[in-house]
């Protein structure tokens, strides 16, 4: 288990923040045995396939150098000329070759991790100059991994290689009795094949390191539960954090109380400014509850989402009014508002059951306490 300077064992996996701020570093996870494998078995299949236009091309550059005049002997500037477009020819012979090996260089350490440039992994680290950390490091897990490692990938490759040369080995052999051009051409593909064969086999050491080291990455990154506490203090203190947490619970107030308004008996209105959603059941409720209310646009989504449920919506302006200045979301109406609820109640319930009723919204008693002016 990791621990911390302070011997904190670090159970607690990275936080977003942790890992952003690694990024930044350069520190992310990266496997080099990946992609030496991606390099080397590009390399290999590259020369399998293009290595004979090259040999051919370079065969006929030494031709060009060894085939000198009189005039490149004695005279400076046709021989530095000759020279330069050798060193031309031969430039751009390899040139595709260096362009894939920069290509997949740059893939192969992206796959893992992804592309990342960090102008402070550039930075001098003096604490790298310590002796003893330095000690330190060449005796450490890591260490011992990359030491395991290393054998490993030596014995396979031994293995692979001498295998390879048991089954060509009379194709060796053979190539003593073949002429000068062709003994060098299948040399050459001998060579090649055996480079590919050679290559593939570092297959096995990347998909064992890889997995070893996303976890090693994870591993150094986790933190410990006291860090994990001052880094959620010190988000809850940066102001938008905090305005981004009261926004979305808001946001989440403001949706489960619009689901309850299909749920309520009555919409008092306005009409268009305001809308309190209210719900009474005689046999569970001592008092009228208020589900939802809202000014403006809230006020238009309540009305809204009641006529699509069937709700009834009463227009009660200065009952309205004191209902959404002076009462509280799933809290009983105050007590002051009874007399004007339950008349709005007991015409909305003789409606429901087809009784006649009666209603005048502008004689309903609000409180002067209670009462709030348009």
């Amino acid at each position: 288990m990791a621990e911390n300077a302070d011997g904190q064992e670090k159970t607690e996996e990275p936080s977003e923040k942790k890992l952003r701020e690694a990024r930044e570093k350069g520190d992310i996870a990266r496997s080099r045995e990946l992609t030496t494998f991606l390099m080397v078995i590009s390399a290999a299949l590259f020369l399998y396939f293009f290595g004979p236009g090259m040999m051919a091309s370079f065969e006929q550059i030494m031709v060009s150098a060894m085939s000198l005049d009189r005039d490149h002997i004695y005279d400076l500037k046709k021989a530095v000329d000759l020279i330069m477009g050798m060193a031309a020819a031969a430039l751009l012979m390899i040139l595709p070759f260096l362009i894939v090996m920069l290509a997949v260089a740059v893939i192969g350490s992206s796959l893992l991790g992804g592309f990342n440039f960090s102008v402070k992994a550039l930075a001098p680290k003096f604490e790298k100059l310590n002796p003893l950390k330095g000690i330190k490091r060449m005796v450490s897990m890591q260490a011992l991994m990359e030491l395991l490692k290393a054998l490993a990938k030596f014995s396979l490759v031994l293995l692979v290689a001498v295998t390879f040369i048991y089954f060509v080995f009379g194709e060796l052999l053979s190539l003593g009795l073949e002429a000068e051009k062709q003994a060098l051409a299948h040399a050459a593909k001998i060579i090649i094949e055996a480079f590919i064969v050679v290559s593939l086999a570092l297959i096995v050491v990347a998909i064992i390191d890889v997995p070893f080291q996303l976890w090693q990455h994870q591993n150094k990154l986790k933190m410990t539960k006291q860090e994990v506490k001052e880094e959620f203090k010190q988000q809850e203190g940066n102001p938008e954090v905090k305005a981004r947490i009261r926004a979305i619970q808001r946001e989440m107030s403001q949706k489960r109380m619009m689901q309850k308004v299909p749920e309520a008996d009555v919409i008092v209105t306005n009409p268009t400014h305001f809308a309190v959603a209210l719900s009474y059941k005689p046999n569970k409720m001592s008092a009228p509850i208020v589900l939802a209310m809202g000014a403006d646009f809230q006020a238009l989504q309540i009305r809204t989402l009641a006529n699509e449920n069937d709700v009834a919506i009463i227009e009660a302006p200065a009952l309205a009014r004191a209902l959404y200045y002076n009462a509280e979301i799933d809290q009983p109406i105050p007590d002051g508002l009874f007399r004007a609820v339950a008349a709005v109640l007991a015409y909305v319930f003789s409606l429901r059951d087809g009784r006649n009723a009666s209603f005048d919204p502008e004689n309903l008693f609000i409180p002067p306490d209670l009462k709030q002016e348009p």
